[in-house]
This record gives C-alpha cells, sequence and structure tokens, in this order.
C-alpha cells in the first residue's frame, strides 16, 4: 500500500477551529470605539445638531428656485424641440 501524503482530516478540522476562535476573539477585542467627531454648521441650523465656529458668520440655506423654461416653440424651432425634416403641422 501506498502512503499517504498531505494533511489528515483531523488537523485540518482542529486547525480551522483553533482559527475561527482567534478571529472571534480578535473581533471581540478589537472593536472600534464610536466616533466624537464635531460637525460644523455650514448655513444656520444645517445639519442638524452642528456646532457654530467662533468668528463665522452663517447665513439662511439658499432656497431652491424651480427650473423656469421657456418655451420650447419658436421661429427656429417650431416642432417644439423633436429633430424632424421638414415642417410637421
Amino acid at each position: 500500500m501506498q502512503q499517504r501524503k498531505g494533511l489528515s482530516t483531523r488537523s485540518v478540522t482542529v486547525t480551522g477551529i483553533a482559527a475561527s476562535i482567534l478571529l472571534g476573539l480578535a473581533g471581540a477585542t478589537l472593536t472600534p470605539a464610536p466616533a466624537e467627531a464635531v460637525i460644523y454648521c455650514t448655513y444656520v441650523g444645517y445639519p442638524v445638531g452642528c456646532v457654530t465656529r467662533a468668528g463665522v458668520v452663517l447665513r439662511p440655506r439658499p432656497v431652491a428656485r424651480a427650473a423656469v423654461r421657456g418655451a420650447t416653440a419658436g421661429p427656429g424651432n417650431w416642432n417644439g424641440g423633436i429633430n424632424r425634416v421638414g415642417v410637421r403641422r
């Protein structure tokens, strides 16, 4: 009979269990602490819970305006913006 070369099933199992225990202990030990970051205000009250820097003048947040769109059909564009050859009425 030939001799088997390589790792036995038992040694692989024991190594896998030991590795998983070590990774579990490392994960439990090295958990990150909560961050204590300071968020400075960019506008008055934005973002919520922000801290105002000394000497900085804060202004109200600008209001988003609706986009103004002119009429699409005009003397150079009677078809309303669709590229077709010829006049369509």
